[in-house]
C-alpha cells in the first residue's frame, strides 16, 4: 500500500507550483487518507494560498505535514512509498541516495506541467530510469484526454458549484467588502500576469454599451487600474468608476475560496495552471493568460489547448475565443485587435457558457489526477 507520500515543490514564480502541489497534497490526505509530507522552499507563497500556513520548519495543516525545504537539506524518506518531484524541481541528492539504500526503494514520480499538446498522452506514464541508482521513476502528465493523468478536482466540487446560487453570490461579495454587482452588469474576475494588456481592455470596457464590473485581486494589476483612472492610490471604498467600467480591488482570495470568486462572475481571466483548471471546472467562459516561455513555446501550448477546447464549438464562438486569447497573450499572428476581439467575445458569452459546462463534464470523464495517480502508484507497488 502507498500509505506514505513525500511531495517536493520549488516555487519558481508566482502561485502555480505551490497551488498545484498544495491542492494535490490535500486531496491525497483528506480523500485518500494517505500520510503526506510536503517539502516546499517558499512558505510565504503557500501562506497566501492558505492562511493557516505559517513560516515554520514543520507544521500540520489539513492532514498534511509541511516542512520548510532549505536549499539542499536532506530530509529522510521515513518509509515513504511514493515520492513526487513536482515540475522537475529535483530532489536533494542525499535524499535520493537514502531512497536507493532502502530495502524497498520508494516509487519516484515526476509530476509534469499541464499541456494539451498531442505528444502528452504518448509520454504519460513512461519510465525514466535513474542514470546510476536502482530507482523506479515515472513521468506523470496531467491532461484533458484519455491516456493522460486528468486534472485535480475535489469529489464534491461540482455539487458545491451547482449549489452556489444568488444568496451565496451576494454573501461572497459582501464578505469581500463590496455590494453585489448590478444584475444587468457583466461581471469579470481578473487574474493575470502583469504583462497582460490590461490597460487596453480597461479602455474598451469604459466605453462599452454594457456596464462591466471587474474584480482585480490585490497585487500588481491594481496599479494598472490606478494609472488608467489617473489616481495615486486605492480609494477607501476600493472601487474605481468611469463610464461603463467599475473596477473593484479585492482582497487576495485564498485557494479554498477562489472557486467562489469564479462562480460569482460571468467571465474569468485566469493565468498559469491552477486557476486555469479551476476556471474550467467553474463552467464559465474564461480567458487564459499562459505563462511565458522561451522561444514562444507557450504560444504552441495555447494553440494546442484552443484546438482541443474549441472542438464542437460553433464557429462564431470558437473564432471569438481564439481571437481574444491570442490578442490577450500578445501572439504576433493574432488576426484582430484586443478591442475587436473582446467585442466579438462579449456577443458569444451565452454559447460559451453552455460549452464550458459541457467541456467540464467531458473532461471530468477522463478521471481526476490524484485518483489516477494513486491508482497508478498502487499498481506499480504491487
Amino acid at each position: 500500500m502507498a500509505e506514505r507520500w513525500d511531495i517536493f515543490c520549488r516555487v519558481v514564480d508566482n502561485f502555480g507550483d505551490a497551488g498545484v502541489c498544495w491542492r494535490l497534497a490535500r486531496k491525497l490526505a483528506l480523500e485518500h487518507r494517505f500520510r503526506v509530507r510536503l517539502w516546499i522552499d517558499h512558505l510565504p507563497t503557500l501562506a497566501r494560498l492558505d492562511p493557516a500556513v505559517v513560516d515554520a520548519l514543520r507544521q500540520s495543516v489539513d492532514g498534511v505535514e509541511i516542512f520548510r525545504w532549505d536549499g539542499d537539506s536532506a530530509p529522510a524518506p521515513s518509509g515513504a512509498q511514493v515520492v513526487i518531484e513536482a515540475f522537475g524541481c529535483g530532489l536533494p541528492e542525499p535524499y535520493v541516495e537514502a531512497m536507493a539504500g532502502e530495502s524497498r526503494p520508494p516509487l519516484w514520480i515526476v509530476l509534469e506541467y499541464l499541456s494539451a499538446e498531442p505528444w502528452v498522452a504518448a509520454h504519460h506514464g513512461l519510465p525514466s530510469p535513474h542514470p546510476r541508482l536502482p530507482l523506479e521513476r515515472y513521468f506523470f502528465f496531467p491532461g484533458f484526454v484519455e491516456g493522460t493523468g486528468g486534472l485535480l478536482r475535489e469529489q464534491d466540487l461540482f455539487a458545491r458549484r451547482d449549489a452556489f446560487g444568488a444568496q451565496q453570490r451576494e454573501a461572497f461579495w459582501r464578505a469581500a467588502g463590496h455590494e453585489p454587482p448590478p444584475a444587468d452588469a457583466l461581471t469579470v474576475s481578473m487574474f493575470a500576469y502583469d504583462t497582460a494588456p490590461l490597460e487596453a481592455l480597461l479602455q474598451v470596457w469604459e466605453k462599452a454599451a454594457r456596464a462591466t464590473v471587474v474584480a482585480i485581486p490585490e497585487g500588481k494589476l491594481p496599479g494598472t487600474a490606478l494609472e488608467h483612472f489617473g489616481v495615486a492610490g486605492v480609494p477607501a471604498g476600493r472601487v474605481l468608476r468611469r463610464g461603463a467600467l467599475e473596477v473593484r480591488v479585492m482582497p487576495f482570495v485564498p485557494q479554498a475560496r477562489f472557486d467562489e470568486l469564479l462562480w460569482s462572475c460571468d467571465v474569468a481571466f485566469v493565468r498559469g495552471e491552477d486557476s486555469f483548471v479551476r476556471a474550467q471546472w467553474a463552467a464559465r467562459p474564461f480567458v487564459w493568460h499562459i505563462y511565458p516561455q522561451e522561444e514562444r513555446a507557450h504560444w504552441r501550448k495555447l494553440d494546442a489547448f484552443l484546438a482541443l477546447y474549441c472542438s464542437g464549438l460553433a464557429a462564431p464562438a470558437a473564432s471569438a475565443l481564439n481571437d481574444l486569447m491570442r490578442a490577450w497573450n500578445r501572439v504576433d499572428t493574432a488576426p484582430v485587435s484586443l478591442a475587436r476581439a473582446w467585442a466579438a467575445f462579449a456577443l458569444q458569452v451565452d454559447p460559451l457558457r453552455d460549452h464550458a459546462r459541457e467541456w467540464a463534464q467531458r473532461t471530468a470523464r477522463v478521471g481526476e489526477l490524484a485518483d489516477n495517480l494513486a491508482r497508478f502508484c498502487l499498481d506499480k507497488l504491487k
